[in-house]
């Protein structure tokens, strides 16, 4: 019997301000669990509070407090809460930091590996072990000089980006050594370059489910084109042989548990990985739209102790678009 369909079960999402973790309420609510919705965010000026069943804001505090483990014990306790899935990539490293925290108290959380969050989260660190791998590496540098760059990487454009962080966010296109100049003392953390391979038009994401030991689900494919945030906007489900190889080949390399996400780029007959994401990403909802339901599949494995079983994907297209949505003042109705 699957007791998932008569035992609710109370699952604790973070950031559900942001598209990720509305993304992974929506899949919960289209899963075969019977969920009640703890949400947690910095912020209740969002939609997100309002598809939760109970939400909490953050409270005001640097966390690395005790103040701020104080809180979640509270919301462990008084929501009995039954497994903890991260909506945000810094409460990704949070949670990973406290893991002995939360084991204690017996709350499982859908986390992947310590060793690929950490090394994930710095994109010179994983050029540097794919190429010690003999695996494709974007061509990248982190020049002194602007002739440095060019006898690095060849003939601009370049991309500027940092060294850490997920998305577009802080990636600058640089065209000339004005730029160069200019954009390198903008970047205050850690700083490189990178050549620009491939087009748009051969950019993919990639999601599947790790078990740990370098195998996992099958995975799902989408070409994607990106909105200017750099989530994807449009994502078409395809089957292509190089990054299923790509992938697999990274999967054994790296050994991902939980829902991970691969982002490559093609050029020729080489994908390129751009970003490793060992998380939730922002193309969750897409992919359970498809049958690649990962917050289902967090729940069958980090819950229940559950191999989750293999999806149907569905094919097709899916595109994002702005909504409307409106809460009335009580007092105006």
């Amino acid at each position: 019997m699957n007791t998932s369909q008569q035992i609710p079960c109370n699952v604790l999402v973070t950031g559900v301000g942001a598209i990720i973790g509305q993304g992974i309420i929506k899949s919960l609510r289209n899963s075969h669990y019977v969920v009640r919705v703890v949400g947690i965010d910095r912020s209740d000026q969002s939609p997100g509070p309002s598809l939760c069943d109970v939400f909490y804001k953050k409270p005001a505090c640097d966390e690395n407090e005790s103040s701020y483990l104080d809180f979640w014990l509270q919301v462990l306790k008084t929501e009995k809460i039954d497994v903890v899935l991260p909506g945000l990539e810094v409460d990704v490293f949070f949670l990973d930091q406290h893991r002995e925290f939360f084991e204690h108290h017996g709350t499982p959380v859908v986390l992947n590996r310590t060793e690929l969050i950490a090394l994930s989260s710095d994109k010179w660190l994983m050029g540097e072990t794919l190429e010690r791998h003999g695996l494709p590496k974007i061509p990248s540098a982190i020049p002194e000089t602007w002739n440095d760059a060019l006898n690095a990487l060849g003939p601009p454009p370049f991309l500027l980006k940092p060294r850490k962080g997920n998305g577009s966010r802080g990636i600058v296109l640089l065209c000339d050594e004005p730029d160069f100049l200019y954009w390198r003392t903008k970047i205050k953390c850690g700083w490189m370059l990178q050549r620009i391979v491939g087009t748009e038009r051969e950019e993919y994401t990639v999601g599947l489910f790790g078990f740990g030991d370098g195998t996992a689900l099958e995975p799902i494919i989408f070409r994607r084109r990106l909105s200017g945030a750099g989530n994807t906007m449009e994502a078409k489900v395809v089957k292509d042989l190089v990054i299923e190889q790509t992938t697999t080949v990274l999967t054994e390399l790296f050994r991902p548990l939980g829902p991970t996400n691969y982002q490559f780029r093609k050029e020729g007959e080489i994908a390129y990985l751009l970003d490793l994401n060992p998380r939730f990403s922002s193309s969750n909802s897409i992919r359970t739209a498809f049958g690649y339901n990962e917050a289902e599949m967090s729940l069958d494995y980090f819950l229940c102790g559950n191999e989750p079983l293999t999806p149907k994907i569905r094919q097709g297209i899916a595109w994002r678009y702005s909504e409307d949505f409106v809460i009335y003042d009580r007092h105006s109705i």
